[in-house]
């Protein structure tokens, strides 16, 4: 129940934040997260390491891909991109490569993509802690 509730606050938040920075398509793959954070919170890909690092440097590949290109064929690019940046920094966040995609798409705010990425997915662990607290377990297992 806790970690329902607790996804629930969490993800209005991004609502708001989506709303307020005009970055609604960060809700999929946030939301994405939340799972894993709210659902398996001892999971590596859960930690706060890869759920805020993950999404951040997936955004930051997003939008750099986007320089060169908004199409399809260099979201894909950029998804893969992020899949592999994030294993070789020891990040690995699967949900993270959605934002990749959508970074490229971004032609407009690419700077407050970013921070509302980062914003983000920093509610969604500091909303995991709390789901933690409330239930009795340990989340998260490691910062770095």
């Amino acid at each position: 129940m806790a970690a329902t509730l607790t996804s629930l606050v969490a993800l209005t938040c991004l609502v708001l934040l989506g709303n307020l920075s005009g970055h609604l398509l960060l809700i999929p793959p946030m939301a994405a997260s939340m799972a894993l954070v709210a659902a398996a919170p001892q999971l590596p890909l859960a930690q706060p390491r890869s759920v805020v690092g993950g999404q951040v440097v997936s955004a930051l590949i997003g939008i750099a891909t986007g320089l060169a290109s908004h199409s399809i064929w260099a979201a894909a690019v950029a998804g893969a991109l992020a899949v592999g940046t994030t294993m070789w920094l020891k990040m690995p966040h699967s949900p993270a490569a959605a934002t990749a995609v959508i970074g490229t798409m971004v032609t407009t705010g690419q700077v407050s993509f970013v921070i509302c990425t980062s914003v983000a997915a920093c509610v969604l662990v500091g909303f995991g802690i709390l789901s933690s607290r409330l239930r009795g377990a340990s989340y998260p297992l490691y910062w770095l």
